[in-house]
C-alpha cells in the first residue's frame, strides 16, 4: 500500500492503519532498533511502540515521508531504552560504537545552556553535512545516524569495509574542522 493511503488510514482513526504500516516497515524499522539495541526483544518492544506513537502522532501531524517519520520515532525510542537499560552496565551496540566514533568531535551534554548549545551544534553539523558529496553524506548519517555497521554500508555501497572505515574518518575530521572553524571548540 502507498504511504499516503496509510497516512490517510490514521487520519481516519482506522486500526487498519497500523498492520498496513507493520507490512510494510517492520523490517525497517525493526533493524534501525536492533542496531541500537542489539536485542530482539527490546527491538520489537520499540516498534510496537513506534506503532502506537505514530497512532497519537497522526492527527493533528501529517508526514511528508512515512518511512522518515517512522524512523525517526523508532531510532528515539530505541536510544532511551538503550540509555535506560545501559545506564548502570556496557552492552556493545552499533549504536554506542558509533557514538564512540564521534567522541572526538562532539560529546552528550544535560544542562538546559548545553541542550540549547546542542541544537545549535546541531544546525552547524547539518551545515556541514549539507556541503559534503552525496555519498559521504549518506555513508554518515547511515552509520551515526541509523547506526549501521561498517559491513552493513560497505554492502549498500558496494565497496570495501576499509574504504568506508576511511571515508568516515575523513568525514569526521572534516567534521572537527568545520565545527572549529564555526567557533565550537572541542
Amino acid at each position: 500500500m502507498e504511504d499516503e493511503k496509510i497516512i490517510e488510514l490514521y487520519w481516519q482513526r482506522k486500526e487498519t492503519a497500523i498492520g498496513e504500516t507493520q507490512k510494510k516497515y517492520d523490517r525497517y524499522l525493526g533493524g534501525i532498533s536492533y542496531r541500537i539495541l542489539s536485542n530482539k526483544e527490546d527491538s520489537a518492544e520499540c516498534v510496537n511502540d513506534t506503532y502506537l506513537a505514530a497512532w497519537n502522532a497522526m492527527p493533528p501531524h501529517r508526514p511528508s515521508v512515512l518511512a522518515a517519520f517512522l524512523g525517526k520515532i523508532t531510532r528515539q525510542l530505541s536510544i532511551d531504552k538503550y540509555r535506560r537499560r545501559n545506564s548502570a552496565k556496557r552492552r556493545p551496540s552499533e549504536y554506542a560504537l558509533s557514538l564512540e566514533e564521534l567522541e572526538d568531535c562532539v560529546s552528550g551534554t544535560d544542562t538546559l545552556k548545553e541542550k540549547t548549545d546542542l541544537m545549535l551544534l546541531a544546525e552547524a553539523i547539518t551545515e556541514y553535512l549539507r556541503g559534503l558529496p552525496e555519498e559521504s553524506r549518506k555513508i554518515f548519517l547511515c552509520r551515526y545516524f541509523y547506526a549501521d555497521s561498517i559491513q552493513e554500508i560497505a554492502s549498500y555501497q558496494h565497496a570495501s569495509p576499509s574504504k568506508i572505515k576511511s571515508q568516515l574518518h575523513r568525514t569526521r575530521i572534516g567534521l572537527r574542522a568545520h565545527l572549529e572553524q564555526a567557533g565550537w571548540t572541542l
